[in-house]
């Protein structure tokens, strides 16, 4: 069981409610205007197959980035003590986990439609590629959006075997978020990453620069949110999330300023763990009621 807990750990298996509640609901719209079928389940399996995908994906995802760090976070004191350099879980353990779960990831995705599986490991590249982009561009944060922000475009193709507009809206809405709060979350290794050369909005910047280029990222990120929302049965509840959605999201930049960066945990784990939470169950809700 300690086993299983030092993986988790590894991924940082909580995380996984940054994307999967857009996945989700990216889900439930595509099914929405799915034609009526003799199947009512028919989604249930669908369900949990695209599920699988992202539990699978993520782990690539948090695993391939993990073991591509290992000796950075190693002579990093606030990442010293992660399951690679502490000994917990080995680089060939490790290297093992990410190649079983990239190789269930493709298996399961195949199982989805042609389509999934063919663009299943166009997938694993870009998720896989965002570990290495700090070595030469500060534009990881972005990758790192695109990472997340390819999970709704994944379950429409899932449901429909197409990409939609909708989707695609949805994607960048994510995408300009999670590089907006990824780049708070990197002021904490600003002098760090200077010290050694790599990469990032903060090492590159000031503080209050940084703190500035992820508030124009949020702001593109509502204006997507607010393009997406009016795409959904237009009803009160629909507006409560986004308007949920806009005030966690605004409330980041009030908890995290250039002389205030103490709360940088809060904002990025529990802030944008209520916002994406939140948008995506009260967004499900309206187009189950007033689909």
């Amino acid at each position: 069981m300690a086993k299983v807990i030092d993986y988790l750990n590894l991924v940082k298996f909580s995380h996984t409610v940054f994307a999967m509640p857009f996945a989700l609901l990216s889900f439930v719209y595509a099914a929405k205007s799915m034609p009526e079928v003799n199947n009512p389940y028919w989604w249930v399996m669908l369900l949990v197959q695209v599920v699988l995908c992202m539990v699978f994906a993520r782990n690539v995802a948090m695993g391939f980035n993990r073991w591509a760090d290992r000796f950075i976070d190693a002579d990093n004191p606030r990442t010293a003590n992660r399951e690679i350099p502490a000994g917990k879980i080995s680089p060939k353990q490790a290297a093992w986990f990410v190649a079983g779960n990239a190789l269930l990831f493709i298996v399961v995705s195949a199982t989805i439609n042609p389509l999934c599986g063919w663009l299943s490991p166009v997938a694993l590249a870009i998720v896989m590629f965002y570990s290495y982009c700090k070595r030469f561009t500060s534009l990881a944060h972005i990758v790192l959006g695109l990472s997340l922000g390819i999970a709704p475009v994944g379950a429409t193709i899932a449901v429909l075997g197409e990409i939609t507009p909708q989707s695609i809206v949805l994607a960048m809405g994510v995408m300009c978020w999670s590089a907006g709060f990824d780049i708070i979350y990197a002021l904490q290794d600003a002098e760090f990453d200077r010290s050694r050369g790599l990469h990032s909005v903060p090492s590159r910047f000031t503080a209050r620069t940084s703190l500035i280029i992820s508030a124009l990222l949020h702001v593109a990120s509502i204006s997507f949110i607010v393009l997406y929302t009016t795409y959904q049965p237009q009803s009160w509840l629909a507006w409560l999330g986004f308007g949920f959605f806009t005030v966690v999201v605004v409330s980041e930049h009030i908890l995290v300023t250039p002389t205030k960066q103490r709360n940088i945990g809060i904002a990025f784990g529990t802030f944008n763990a209520l916002a994406s939470v939140a948008y995506g169950l009260v967004l499900i809700a309206n187009l189950l009621i007033f689909g």
